[in-house]
């Protein structure tokens, strides 16, 4: 694991505040973290299978992001990207279609900076530093200006990430605002923490991370369903994410440990 002190850590950043990002990384084995995330982490391995929970939404990220490519999207914008790890979607879409453009957006420094790291020399890739809160800034940034084309389908990705954003800044609007924003045929691919499997052990989660820099908010499933309105939910609907079309039907045998439903949307014409 690395230091307080690594050479990479961007001016400025807090490494005694616990970050999602990077107790997400550390969950799926990277090295981007620091104690007070690891502690975090650990202390959440007692209340829920959280790595469970990474593998499994990592894994949905990458049959979405597939399944996308199949209808023919070939350009994807990640909100809440985190710290890239092994399976990103640039190497995911971009193995399946070379020419795949993505574009990564988180508001974590360090997220950030090791995107700009890992893309450098790529150019149908780009991250940006940006709340996702603001959609129209996103949309209308010049590196997402330059790979994607709004008059399109795009692949607008919101895995893992809806849960950070409190009931006061209103999800559902917000998802709503992006749905406005984007071409007819885009889809939208979501996974979000749910209480309805553990509700005590997400109610543990919750205490954790309420002195983190990114508190959580789980949602039951007909809330997280509200957030797609306007779009066609593909099948197999909203499931737990080994749910979602496993490879092998034994795979779906892991939804108890999941706590994240997870679905595909379609904005129709």
């Amino acid at each position: 694991m690395v230091s307080e002190t690594a050479s990479w850590v961007p001016e400025g950043v807090n490494t005694e505040l616990p970050s999602a990002a990077r107790v997400y990384d550390y969950l799926l084995g990277g090295g981007h973290n620091f104690p007070g995330d690891r502690e975090l982490a650990e202390k959440l391995l007692k209340v829920v299978p959280a790595r469970d929970m990474a593998r499994l939404n990592r894994s949905f990220l990458r049959r979405a992001v597939l399944h996308l490519v199949e209808q023919g999207i070939d350009q994807f914008l990640d909100l809440g990207s985190g710290i890239p790890t092994v399976g990103n979607v640039h190497e995911i879409a971009q193995g399946a279609n070379p020419d795949a453009r993505v574009v990564y957006v988180d508001y974590e420094p360090v997220a950030v900076a090791h995107s700009e790291l890992m893309l450098t020399g790529n150019p149908n890739a780009a991250v940006i530093q940006a709340d996702m809160r603001d959609p129209e800034k996103i949309l209308a940034a010049p590196r997402t200006r330059d790979l994607i084309d709004p008059a399109r389908p795009i692949g607008l990705l919101m895995v893992g990430v809806i849960q950070f954003i409190p009931d006061a800044d209103d999800p559902w609007a917000l998802v709503g605002r992006y749905r406005d924003l984007v071409a007819p045929g885009t889809h939208l691919a979501i996974s979000a923490f749910t209480w309805d499997n553990a509700p005590s052990g997400m109610a543990g989660a919750v205490e954790l991370f309420r002195n983190s820099q990114d508190p959580i908010f789980p949602r039951t499933r007909g809330e997280i369903l509200r957030m797609l309105t306007g779009f066609d939910l593909v099948e197999p609907g909203l499931v737990y994410t080994p749910q979602w079309r496993p490879e092998r039907p034994e795979d779906a045998a892991d939804a108890d440990r999941s706590n994240l439903y997870a679905g595909v949307a379609v904005k129709p014409a």
